[in-house]
């Protein structure tokens, strides 16, 4: 287990991140999301509620350049499925989960962003919470190690999860030009009981420079009722 601070703090530009797990005392199924930028344009965002979910929005209208990767919708909820992504493969996944597809047959038709010579990852998350039981499954479409002609994909399950432990994906190793994408399996971070503590941290380690938005929920794995937090830089 990794801390989540450290991971922060010692990366200048994790890029988006995922994460995901079960609260320390069992009870809650937790995920966060956070969005960065280094362009002015990545950085014209903020969160803003749309239903159950959360939608991307320009904070000044007027200096949005290329919306086609910054806006879209990271969550959105379909009966008892949570879906929070770093793009518009929200929208694939809950149209294929509704037509009864599963979570990793949703994304099929989907790769990596067009964004070269970055290639973003597209991360993604799913999580199930019905009749006091909870799981979840993480997914990872990458280029092959920079090269676009090959995309690599990585599905990841957890059922059952422990209580306290999460995973956490994000899109990027570091700052770099290009950007290095992320690799390896989500690493597994604590997860903690107290939301306003969990979402203060994420957020206070975030690079102060590159940070722009931070989504954060807690759902109660008895009833399903949820708590939502959401921090923008720009406000």
């Amino acid at each position: 287990m990794v801390s989540m601070e450290q991971e922060l703090k010692g990366n200048a530009y994790p890029g988006r991140g995922i994460v995901i797990g079960r609260s320390a005392d069992g009870k809650k199924a937790v995920t966060a999301y956070f969005i960065m930028g280094r362009s002015s344009n990545s950085r014209n965002r903020v969160f803003v509620t749309e239903g159950e979910g959360i939608r991307t929005e320009a904070y000044d209208p007027s200096k949005l350049e290329d919306p086609s990767l910054i806006i879209y919708a990271p969550v959105r909820v379909l009966g008892k499925d949570t879906i929070v992504t770093n793009g518009d493969q929200t929208d694939t996944i809950y149209d294929g989960m509704a037509e009864g597809k599963s979570f990793e047959q949703s994304l099929r038709i989907r790769k990596y962003e067009h964004d070269a010579p970055n290639y973003t990852p597209r991360i993604s998350g799913v999580m199930h919470v019905e009749d006091g039981k909870f799981a979840y499954a993480m997914s990872i479409l990458k280029s092959n190690n920079g090269d676009p002609d090959c995309c690599n994909r990585y599905t990841f399950t957890y059922d059952n999860p422990k209580a306290g432990e999460g995973r956490f994906i994000h899109t990027y190793m570091h700052d770099g030009d290009p950007l290095p994408s992320f690799y390896g399996e989500p690493k597994e971070v604590e997860i903690p009981d107290d939301m306003d503590a969990f979402t203060d941290m994420l957020w206070n380690s975030l690079n102060e420079d590159n940070k722009v938005s931070l989504f954060v929920r807690y759902i109660d794995i008895a009833t399903g009722e949820y708590r939502t937090k959401i921090i923008n830089k720009n406000n």
